[in-house]
């Protein structure tokens, strides 16, 4: 095809059907086929960049990593995916930029919640021991003089991240990732991406309350029971707590 047609189609608007044609060809080594590509996905770039605007990065250098995730999700895309090319790049790019700021170094515990993590643990096998069990976190938090709220964080805090790039098995030599499952498994993997943000906008003790009712499948009772306040409380908290989600969920869509 003639360059200057090509050059023409930068400023057009590309279909589903036009994009994956361009990335069946760069895939195939056409550089002027991914160039358009990356140019025609530079505002999705920088709509990722604008979520780590506040990490104290320069927006050109998250950017030019952002970019590296975008040319990697060409590479990699799957043409057999019946999914959106845009909503395969997304966690890509995102992905790109988190592996960075982890690795620079930014991405850290702080040492005070280190240490409040290991004393909770100390005092969780102390308890253990004593009551033949695990305890709860409403047991934890009184033998620590703490908040539950301020237990949990300090527990997850201690966890090890989890990348949707992270390799799961090895197929003959070719690693599956996370996100090769999750594609695999729910073509609508995407609206978790997006759950995923709602429940960052709520607060510690509002994310508590999700992970017990919706991870850990427990009645408002038991709720009420970890937290120390009362089943109409839970109720309450957990109409608000779904309110604002979708509100936060209606905003992003």
């Amino acid at each position: 095809m003639n360059v200057n047609v090509e050059r023409q189609k930068r400023k057009e608007t590309l279909t589903d059907d036009q994009v994956k044609e361009y990335i069946k060809r760069s895939q195939q080594g056409d550089k002027l086929a991914r160039d358009i590509l990356v140019e025609k996905n530079v505002r999705l770039v920088w709509s990722v960049v604008q979520r780590f605007i506040n990490r104290g990065y320069d927006p050109d250098d998250l950017f030019q990593i952002g970019s590296i995730g975008l040319i990697k999700s060409i590479d990699k895309f799957d043409l057999s995916y019946d999914v959106r090319f845009s909503t395969y790049a997304v966690p890509m790019i995102i992905g790109e930029i988190q592996r960075f700021i982890r690795d620079d170094g930014s991405v850290k515990v702080s040492r005070s919640l280190k240490e409040t993590g290991n004393k909770i643990r100390r005092k969780k096998d102390e308890l253990t021991k004593k009551f033949g069990r695990s305890p709860t976190v409403k047991e934890l938090a009184e033998a620590m003089e703490l908040s539950p709220e301020e237990i949990v964080h300090a527990q997850e805090a201690a966890k090890s991240p989890h990348s949707i790039h992270e390799t799961v098995f090895e197929n003959d030599g070719d690693p599956i990732t996370l996100l090769d499952q999750i594609a695999d498994q729910d073509t609508r993997w995407f609206d978790r991406i997006s759950l995923q943000e709602a429940i960052r906008c709520l607060n510690e003790r509002e994310r508590l309350i999700v992970y017990l009712r919706y991870y850990k499948d427990q009645t408002q009772s038991e709720v009420a029971d970890r937290l120390g306040i009362s089943q109409v409380q839970v109720s309450r908290l957990e109409k608000k707590i779904l309110h604002d989600m979708k509100v936060n969920l209606d905003f992003t869509s």
